[in-house]
């Protein structure tokens, strides 16, 4: 009897390591997919962009956020040799671990989409896909703060909170690079 329950416990302890670890690194779409269904019918590059110190303040001071490296990652999306897009990688921590979003823009510097990629934080405090979309079509201004355009999570403040900078920091990044 003894041996039974020891390896009863063993498999149902390897269920849960193997369920933590499937839901940690488990990503249905990469992001070149997600990006071709954000911009249908485009191409898209990969760049990566050095925000000059300058740059760096002023998407600091436009977004409230600090800006923490000037190593910037972003997806450019072009059809017939005009851009009609920009995505951006944001990796953040939420509590003490890191949550790395891929949030894509139209031309005007609006929200069109926000993709949780990676989630390293418990699988219960990641932001639900219904919560992201009330982001689509805004654009860097006051109301974009949680309690005002943005509804809270409720046990979520921690994830609500780091993805709301996150959009803040990207929106003030992209008008930066489109202004400059």
């Amino acid at each position: 009897m003894g041996s039974n329950r020891f390896f009863t416990v063993l498999l149902l302890t390897l269920a849960i390591i193997a369920t933590f670890f499937a839901g940690l690194f488990a990503q249905d779409l990469s992001r070149e997919e997600i990006l071709k269904l954000v911009y249908p019918g485009t191409s898209v590059k990969r760049e990566y962009v050095f925000l000059t110190k300058n740059q760096q303040l002023q998407a600091t001071e436009q977004s409230g956020v600090k800006v923490p490296s000037a190593l910037i990652a972003r997806y450019l999306a072009s059809k017939n040799n005009e851009i009609v897009g920009t995505a951006y990688i944001d990796t953040h921590i939420v509590r003490t671990k890191k949550e790395t979003l891929l949030i894509a823009l139209n031309t005007a510097g609006e929200v069109l989409h926000i993709e949780v990629t990676a989630f390293l934080e418990p699988q219960e405090y990641i932001a639900p896909d219904a919560w992201l979309r009330q982001y689509e079509g805004r654009v860097l201004n006051s109301d974009l703060a949680i309690h005002r355009a943005i509804r809270p999570i409720a046990g979520g403040t921690l994830t609500t909170h780091a993805t709301n900078e996150a959009v803040r920091r990207v929106l003030a990044i992209d008008k930066v690079l489109r202004e400059n």
